[in-house]
């Protein structure tokens, strides 16, 4: 009985020690209200700039750095959005980032800009004031509805940053988080913690898609997205485990329990 309740003592102050490591880790790498701030500059003059071209378009910041994901050393997303309705991203989208990225050589701010044929087709460039790296594609506006979703449940309860901050760089160490390679990407990441969290016995988040779907119309106006989610309060959740109990519970979910 001695020995089991060492056992016991042990492993609680183990526990105690990993979740307060994974919350130093938090502090230290997450994104900065400063980090932010210089990300919405250059959005707002971007705006300005690309408005010349597209007199009706507005340019969103979208991704980790607006999600609540973020780190410090987080890219940065853009959308421009030129009109309601989805745009032919193999011509259109790739036509209208070629108008963007001849108005880009002409500003001195912006370093490099590289126009990029993917899926979704972005523009890559450097701000030289920041120092912060963009990509910018043309109304991926699903991109912006995730956004504002994902920004709720990192707000929702206090434990959700923290925990998902961690598996990215666990996954990024272990070479795991790189969509490109042809693993993880950080989105897909994401996703999988808040479905861990959500199906524990008791969970940690709600699904709030069920739970707000009024908050989440796919067909609500994007320009009133943001304020969609802006009246649902913070959840209260029964489940009391540490950020230890939860890191190590999603290794093991992962690896012995989901099929």
């Amino acid at each position: 009985t001695c020995l089991r309740n060492c056992f016991v003592s042990t492993s609680i102050l183990l526990y105690f020690q990993l979740s307060q490591q994974i919350m130093e880790l938090f502090q230290v790498c997450q994104q900065q209200a400063d980090d932010l701030e210089k990300k919405e500059l250059c959005r707002a003059q971007l705006q300005r700039e690309i408005q010349r071209l597209f007199p009706q378009s507005r340019v969103y910041l979208a991704g980790s750095s607006l999600n609540g994901f973020g780190s410090r050393s987080s890219d940065a997303d853009l959308c421009l959005v030129v009109q309601e309705g989805s745009v032919n991203q193999k011509t259109d989208a790739v036509y209208i980032l070629g108008l963007v990225q001849q108005l880009f050589y002409r500003l001195s701010y912006i370093e490099r800009p590289q126009l990029i044929r993917a899926k979704v087709p972005i523009l890559k460039f450097r701000d030289k004031v920041s120092g912060v790296e963009f990509d910018l594609n043309v109304n991926n506006v699903v991109g912006i509805r995730n956004t504002f979703l994902l920004r709720t449940y990192a707000y929702i309860e206090k434990r959700v940053r923290p925990i998902i901050l961690v598996i990215k760089k666990w996954a990024r160490h272990h070479g795991i988080n790189d969509a490109s390679r042809g693993t993880l990407s950080s989105y897909s990441l994401v996703l999988l913690v808040l479905h861990y969290l959500q199906t524990l016995p008791e969970p940690v988040i709600p699904c709030l898609q069920k739970a707000y779907p009024e908050s989440f119309n796919p067909s609500m106006d994007i320009h009133l997205v943001p304020n969609g989610p802006r009246d649902i309060p913070p959840y209260t959740s029964k489940n009391d485990s540490t950020l230890g109990d939860l890191l190590l519970g999603f290794l093991k979910y992962y690896s012995t329990v989901f099929k």
